[in-house]
């Protein structure tokens, strides 16, 4: 027992209660004056809280107190500053589904309709995020009070699963059930405010006034939200199975049921079901014991684990808070802004003052898609500072030049920053193909200097690639992944080597893509043979994206630069570059722009070697850089590819694909590749390390 009468949490004193705090192992519990019995999250040794098995064995013993001795309210909350609940403790499923998930869902649901069955007001109360069985729990209470800032979503489908725990029939009973299935169908979440509008959310308030909404739904005063016609229209099988059958279409453009079977799992239980909630309990509970058990869900949960893994490499003690940039373009003012966003106090330069006021425009939507509030967004843009006269070189703890791909103008940028940075600060260059050894040697200093790889769009590509030259010293290589992760994204630590990991294994695959047009197979059907495979773009599409004229430097650069040989750059790339249709952002490149993202697609029959042109070439060049020692490890390398590239997630990462696939048919059928189509298809000598 807890020796005061208060309870503390979210780091100040929020909740005082009549009698004694108990601490029962997850959980705090106490009654306030009123006999409202507050149950506080704050799950062991760990800052994110997560519903975990014991978790809910310690609410069931709580429940059952609650049920015999009833309080006059129940609320729910966390303890935890970082949010409600991050969803269920996904380490666990690989034992649930070998020794009978079923009965641990089935325990896990009784536990929830019991608590939907209180006879007494219940009562959730939402800072940050509820996810997955977090929301699943907060969806049992009769009210949710959220504070600003708070959100709600599923994002099992993410996983290659559905909600599990009662959110497939409690969330469309809530709200809209067409808004209720596109939530579980595309992992979006909502945030407060659409919380609050879709009826997510009775009330949001601020959390000094969280008491007092308490107290107000504890005594009925807060109107819970109508139900439109639209929900019930939905109650009618008929308009289930028309909702259904385009539901169905939609998910097909994205997530083709061949690769994902949970969304299409979800749709059939909602048609089937939906009118029926505890035929929809029932069929959850069977449907997501099964999903488990898939190859998708497996190879998802296995990235989810590799995304943990890269989070893990930077360290917490960040150093850096003024950072620099140099070069306000696309990736210098998107670098800029979510520094700006995350906290930093940042300097943009530029020699151009034209690019700074577009960079501030561009802040400010990055930061509408990151739902920042007025008062979030103002503060993120206090924090960025058009700087044309290098004013924050002095001051900056990091400089990252994000000019253009051209040597001799970065050994101008740099000769410049020489006698003007601060001792101790970090220079990085956020090239994508030059050396970072070459660049060192024009560096301020070459044990503080690194390569910092950002892709585009930077608000949007979680990965960085941080570089490491052959004389960046240990703490800049720490200091830097620190910077990576306290700005939300994921670093991977790399060598210096043509192309790093990313550009390394792509460039083959987009230059392939160039020699079978060339060869003349459509770019639809080149397109079509990627999407299939998993892939969540196709080469051409991509090449358009990146910028063919990036492209094009990419493969010359490469092909300077490695001992490989790699294919002749295609004719058609060159004639597009010189032509000045340069994809995106030409508006015209392989494909038409103009009317946005192409979307192409070929019924042909395509050619039977096809895919294993584009796909094997990837795999070698994923080898080469192991070989190298660019990545240090496969999950290193399946990581970086998945969630730089969007790398076939289902599959589980380029390495992964290859061992289950199998090494010995991978390399036998590299060779024949290489019989037909030449030496860029030879194994690499790495191969043989594997088998």
């Amino acid at each position: 027992m807890m020796t005061g009468h208060v309870l503390k949490f979210l780091g100040e004193t929020k909740l005082e209660l009549g009698g004694a705090v108990a601490r029962l192992g997850n959980w705090c519990v106490g009654r306030d004056g009123d006999g409202i019995l507050w149950l506080v999250l704050d799950k062991k040794d760990t800052g994110t809280n997560t519903i975990s098995e014991d978790v809910i064995r310690e609410l069931d013993g709580h429940i059952s107190a609650a049920e015999a001795d009833m309080p006059t309210a129940l609320v729910i909350r966390s303890a935890k500053p970082s949010g409600f609940a991050a969803g269920a403790d996904i380490s666990s499923f690989d034992d649930m589904s070998d020794t009978g998930a079923e009965a641990l869902l089935q325990h896990g649901h009784d536990l929830l309709d019991r608590i939907a069955a209180l006879p007494c007001p219940t009562i959730c109360v939402v800072h940050g995020a509820a996810l997955g069985a977090g929301f699943e729990l907060a969806l049992t209470c009769d009210y949710r009070i959220a504070t600003p800032g708070a959100s709600f979503g599923f994002p099992e489908v993410q996983l290659g699963l559905h909600p599990g725990l009662g959110g497939t029939f409690r969330l469309p009973a809530l709200i809209d059930p067409l808004d209720a299935m596109t939530m579980m169908l595309t992992g979006k979440t909502a945030h407060t405010d659409r919380a609050k509008a879709s009826g997510i959310a009775d009330v949001v308030v601020q959390e000094r006034h969280v008491a007092a909404a308490v107290k107000a739904a504890a005594k009925g005063k807060i109107d819970p939200p109508t139900r439109g016609l639209k929900a019930h229209a939905m109650a009618f099988d008929q308009a289930r199975s028309l909702a259904a059958r385009q539901m169905r279409s939609q998910a097909e453009k994205t997530a083709p049921q061949a690769h994902y079977p949970a969304p299409y799992a979800l749709i059939d239980l909602w048609e089937n079901h939906g009118g029926d909630p505890k035929a929809m309990q029932q069929g959850e509970i069977e449907s997501f014991a099964r999903l488990l058990k898939t190859t998708t869900s497996q190879n998802l949960r296995r990235v989810f684990f590799l995304r943990q893994s890269l989070k893990e490499a930077g360290a917490e003690d960040d150093s850096i808070t003024h950072v620099h940039v140099i070069g306000a373009g696309t990736m210098g003012a998107e670098i800029a802004a979510m520094a700006a966003i995350k906290g930093k106090r940042v300097t943009l330069g530029d020699v151009n003052t034209d690019p700074l006021g577009r960079a501030l425009e561009s802040a400010v939507q990055i930061c509408k898609d990151s739902h920042l509030s007025l008062i979030e967004t103002r503060n993120a843009l206090d924090r960025l500072m058009p700087d044309p006269k290098g004013y924050g070189i002095g001051q900056a703890d990091l400089i990252i030049e994000a000019a253009p791909e051209a040597m001799a103008l970065k050994e101008k940028i740099f000769t410049d920053l020489k006698g003007r940075m601060k001792d101790g600060a970090i220079l990085a260059s956020n090239t994508s193909s030059l050396s970072i050894a070459d660049m060192a040697t024009h560096a301020p200093s070459k044990t503080r200097f690194a390569g910092l790889h950002f892709f585009n769009p930077v608000s949007k590509i979680d990965l960085i690639e941080v570089v490491t030259g052959p004389d960046t010293d240990a703490q800049t290589v720490t200091r830097l992944a620190a910077f990576c992760k306290s700005i939300g994204k994921l670093p991977t630590m790399v060598s210096d080597y043509p192309g790093f990991i990313v550009n390394r294994v792509l460039t083959p695959y987009l230059m392939e893509a160039m020699v079978l047009m060339d060869e003349g197979v459509s770019s639809e059907a080149i397109d079509t043979a990627a999407l299939s495979f998993g892939m969540p773009m196709g080469p051409v599409t991509l090449a358009d994206q990146v910028g063919l004229d990036i492209g094009l430097h990419v493969a010359e650069s490469l092909r300077e630069s490695l001992e490989k040989p790699m294919a002749e750059i295609s004719t058609a790339l060159r004639d597009k570059v010189n032509a000045g249709d340069l994809g995106k952002k030409t508006g015209k490149g392989f494909y038409d722009w103009s009317d946005g993202t192409p979307h192409p697609h070929s019924d042909a029959g395509l050619p039977a070697d096809l895919t294993d042109r584009l796909i094997l070439p990837m795999l070698n060049a994923c080898v080469e850089v192991l070989r190298q020692g660019v990545a240090k490890t496969e999950d290193q390398l399946d990581g970086t590819m998945i969630f730089a590239t969007g790398w076939a997630p289902f599959r589980g990462g380029p390495m992964h694909y290859a061992r289950t696939r199998g090494i010995a048919e991978i390399t036998t059928r590299l060779n024949e590749l290489e019989q037909t189509y030449g030496p860029r298809f030879a194994p690499d000598a790495g191969w043989q390390a594997l088998g």
